[in-house]
């Protein structure tokens, strides 16, 4: 997934990667330290204008999208500091996470849980929550030991356990709100082994043991194909540090099921498919059937993420882990009975509770239910049923994904909502990094 380059000049246009925000007029710089941020972030403070780290574009919702400046993460990248005795690593915040893992395994090291999309910016990723399944920690903000942060009066503030420690905590998810991220630091462990076993089964048994499955492994991710009875599951266990005992797919079995088939194939057909809806319930039923199980193991970075080339929109929502089964019963009910046909399969995760203010596992267990259209599919009325199963679940929006929340039904969503919200007033009074997304979803 790669992020549109706009070109550097005052008329420059962005967009994101899937193509739903944009925005034009821009003057475009790319900083290679925190002094030029400072120094952008204090122009458009003079100015009266706004300013935005865009990262790597891939949040669906309009969190990053820019008004007058955007800064481009291209210079900002890279680590900074290996502090082997404390086991954290500091990198500049517009590093990918693909490069990230890259220098970690060559160090030894490793993030001990992730998202599955490596093309993210760390500063993206962790501000808008992006996670994972199980393990002790699924969002990557749960892992954040420090930050590097400039305000919206332009001064650079490090953010520790010894200094602005009260920041810290509430920056972690931070939206883009409270200011622009310069470096974070990140927890880290040896770099470990996940051995993945990937097999399909039947939607009854998969419902009746996922409790059971997901208490017996580390990390459990399951996708369903709507308008079947199968799910794909993949349950990864961590298998200790002896880099020798490592059995990856063979590079042939690789490029068949990740690249050929998951992303050739998979794109070419649910592009065809767009044209012809009513043979989509029909292929998922084939396609479920056609799965085949696979077992391997590689290190950690390499199970977890994957390529993603097929471009689509998505919604997710977090629901309190007891109610997650009963929500996605409710919205596989809700949607064969809607007429829809969707080709895309629901993705369901897992994350124990954690105590970062704004992330969606916050102080509860919670269970994610992702869903998926293709970008050239009709998604509003899909999203929206299942919205509508989400929020009678308690349900808790990807910040950077599709929904219609707004502040208002937010903010009882969150027992420090009103603790974020001073946060942004002290750190950012003039609103010099709002949009309008913001504006939604946190009020003035």
């Amino acid at each position: 997934m790669t992020r549109s380059q706009p070109p550097t000049g005052s008329s420059a246009t962005w967009r994101n990667w899937s193509g739903l925000e944009r925005a034009s007029g821009l003057r475009v710089v790319t900083p290679g330290s925190a002094e030029a941020v400072v120094e952008e972030v204090r122009r458009a403070a003079d100015l009266g204008e706004t300013v935005k780290f865009a990262g790597a574009g891939h949040s669906f919702t309009g969190i990053a999208r820019p008004r007058h400046t955007l800064l481009l993460p291209d210079r900002l990248g890279g680590v900074t500091g290996i502090d082997r005795e404390a086991m954290t690593v500091t990198a500049l915040a517009g590093t990918r996470l693909k490069d990230l893992n890259a220098e970690l395994e060559r160090q030894g090291l490793s993030l001990h849980n992730m998202g599955d999309i490596a093309e993210q910016t760390l500063a993206g990723a962790i501000s808008t929550g992006t996670h994972g399944t199980g393990g002790r920690a699924a969002g990557l903000a749960a892992q954040v030991v420090g930050l590097e942060l400039v305000t919206g009066a332009g001064e650079l503030l490090p953010l520790s356990a010894t200094e602005h420690a009260d920041l810290l905590d509430v920056a972690r998810v931070g939206l883009g709100a409270l200011g622009i991220l310069v470096s974070v630091t990140f927890a880290v462990e040896p770099l470990f082994l996940l051995r993945a076993e990937e097999r399909p089964l039947r939607w009854d048994e998969a419902l009746a043991t996922f409790d059971e499955v997901v208490a017996a492994h580390d990390h459990v991710d399951m996708y369903w194909f709507p308008h079947s009875d199968r799910l794909l599951t993949k349950r990864n266990d961590r298998v200790g540090t002896d880099l020798s005992k490592a059995e990856p797919l063979p590079r042939w079995r690789h490029w068949l099921d990740d690249d050929f088939l998951s992303n050739t194939v998979f794109g070419a057909q649910t592009a065809a498919l767009n044209r012809v809806p009513r043979a989509i319930p029909r292929a998922n039923r084939v396609a479920s059937r056609l799965l085949a199980p696979r077992t391997y193991t590689d290190v950690a970075h390499k199970v977890f993420t994957s390529e993603r080339r097929v471009v689509f929109r998505e919604m997710e929502y977090a629901v309190p882990r007891a109610a997650g089964l009963t929500a996605l019963r409710e919205a596989r009910r809700m949607l064969e009975a809607s007429g829809l046909s969707i080709s895309f399969p629901v993705e369901i995760r897992v994350a124990p509770a954690d105590d970062v203010p704004l992330s969606t596992a916050h102080d509860r267990d919670s269970l994610y239910l992702a869903f998926h259209t293709h970008h050239a599919a009709e998604h509003a009325r899909y999203f929206a049923l299942m919205e509508a199963v989400m929020r009678d679940h308690d349900g808790r929006p990807h910040w950077g994904k599709l929904h219609t929340r707004t502040a208002d039904d937010l903010a009882p969503l969150y027992p420090r909502f009103e603790e974020f919200l001073a946060v942004r007033d002290r750190l950012d009074p003039a609103r010099v990094f709002g949009n309008d997304y913001l504006r939604r979803v946190l009020g003035s």
